[in-house]
C-alpha cells in the first residue's frame, strides 16, 4: 500500500522513475536504488512512501489504469459519432503514438502481466481491474456498433472487446521483436474489416 501524506512531491518523482525504468528494463530487472537514483531522491525516501517495491509498482498500475481512462476520455471526445468508425479511431490513435516513440516499449500492463502476474497476486488483481476497465469501455462501443449493424451480432460485444484487446497485446509483443507498428495494423485493420463485420 502506497503511504502517500503531505505536499512532498518524492512520491510523485519516484513513480515517473519507476515507470520509466519498469517499461524499458521490466519489474525484476530494475532496483530501488536505480529507481531513487532516477528520481533524484534519498534510497531511504521510498520506504517512507511505499510498503514495498510491489506495493509500488501496484500504484504504477493504478496510475497507468488511470491515465489509460483519461486517454480513452480525450480520444472519445474527437471520435467520429458512429461506433465502428469511433473504433477505428481509438487503434489508430493508439498506433500513431506508438509509431511517434522513441524506443518499443509496448504496454506496460501487457509487459507486468508477462512478467508478474504468478509472482504478484497484489499486481495481478491490479493488472485485471486495468484490463476491465479497457475492455469495458471498447465492450459499450461494441454494442452500440452492434445495434448500428455494423458490428457482428452473433458474439457478445464483450467477448468481442475481450479478444480485440488479446489480439492487440499480441500485437504489441511483435511490435517490439519487429520494431514495427506494422503488426498493429495488420491486426487492427483484420479485426475491423474482416473479423467484426457483419456476415
Amino acid at each position: 500500500m502506497a503511504r502517500i501524506s503531505g505536499k512532498t512531491t518524492i512520491p510523485t518523482q519516484l513513480i515517473a522513475a519507476g515507470r520509466e525504468l519498469f517499461s524499458l528494463h521490466g519489474y525484476n530487472a530494475t532496483g530501488i536504488q536505480q529507481i531513487t537514483d532516477l528520481a533524484g531522491v534519498p534510497k531511504g525516501s521510498f520506504y517512507n512512501h511505499f510498503d514495498s517495491k510491489e506495493a509500488f509498482a501496484a500504484a504504477i498500475i493504478d496510475q497507468y489504469a488511470e491515465q489509460l481512462q483519461q486517454t480513452w476520455e480525450l480520444m472519445m471526445s474527437a471520435a467520429p459519432p458512429q461506433p465502428l468508425a469511433a473504433i477505428s479511431h481509438a487503434f489508430e490513435q493508439m498506433i500513431a503514438h506508438h509509431e511517434r516513440a522513441t524506443c518499443w516499449k509496448g504496454c506496460l500492463i501487457g509487459n507486468f502481466a508477462a512478467e508478474m502476474a504468478e509472482s504478484s497476486d497484489l499486481c495481478r488483481r491490479r493488472l485485471a481491474a486495468a484490463m476491465e476497465g479497457w475492455r469495458a469501455n471498447l465492450a459499450n462501443l461494441m454494442r452500440a456498433a452492434q445495434a448500428a449493424g455494423e458490428v457482428r451480432s452473433d458474439m457478445d460485444a464483450a467477448a468481442l472487446a475481450a479478444l480485440m484487446w488479446d489480439v492487440w497485446e499480441g500485437a504489441l509483443l511483435r511490435m517490439k521483436i519487429e520494431q514495427s507498428v506494422s503488426s498493429l495494423r495488420d491486426s487492427v485493420g483484420l479485426m475491423l474489416n474482416q473479423f467484426l463485420r457483419p456476415a
